[in-house]
């Protein structure tokens, strides 16, 4: 593979000489970038001279790439990394196959080491960027009224608010006619979600009577 070395060996005479400036020696070490043709000349104690020659076949190191998708997740959620450009994969997963599912807790830079069909390899790296859940929280104000009046449901901790009531502002107002729980979701600036609940409690007006007598 390129970038890896050769041990070229001669025989059969008593000195040798190398093409491509290798000088004289029986092994030599290349480390030639692409196939390269090598020529040895052979002499022997009499001064006779032969050849022979001898090829390196270089192949080339994969042009290994990969993706995210999404590169950017939610905390919780999963994003698919896709390698391409060899014949197999290794991901520092323990992944063996192109594409991988993972769900990191936070931003995380994976790896792929590709191998040709030759046996070169050749490596990429992804990252997955990981936003963290908004922490969301509510209150009432009050949280408990007499039948028939109003609270003002205010939700924090988000960017934008989905209440379960259909209101989308972080501040609402409510006349429940019993004890309720009301849910809302807030979103962060970047698309992630959390949810937080609030009760208001609806206190009974007093049953008043009154009487003449006589």
């Amino acid at each position: 593979c390129n970038g890896e070395t050769s041990v070229l060996t001669a025989s059969g005479a008593n000195t040798y000489s190398w093409s491509h400036s290798l000088g004289t020696g029986s092994s030599k070490t290349v480390s030639p970038t692409s196939t390269t043709t090598y020529t040895v000349t052979g002499t022997t104690t009499a001064g006779c001279t032969g050849t022979a020659t001898v090829s390196v076949t270089v192949n080339p190191l994969p042009s290994v790439s990969s993706t995210a998708s999404p590169a950017a997740i939610c905390n919780g959620a999963t994003s698919v990394l896709t390698a391409s450009g060899a014949n197999t994969y290794s991901w520092n997963t323990g992944g063996n196959t192109a594409s991988i599912t993972v769900t990191p807790s936070s931003t995380t830079t994976y790896s792929v080491t590709g191998t040709s069909t030759a046996g070169c390899t050749g490596t990429a790296t992804v990252s997955v960027t990981v936003n963290p859940l908004p922490s969301v929280s509510a209150t009432a104000s009050p949280a408990a009224i007499c039948n028939g009046a109003t609270s003002v449901l205010t939700a924090s901790g988000a960017n934008t608010y989905s209440w379960n009531t259909g209101g989308n502002t972080a501040s609402i107002t409510v006349t429940p006619s019993a004890t309720t729980t009301y849910t809302v979701t807030g979103t962060s600036t970047a698309g992630c979600t959390g949810t937080a609940t609030v009760s208001v409690t609806v206190n009974p007006l007093p049953s008043v009577s009154a009487s003449a007598s006589p």
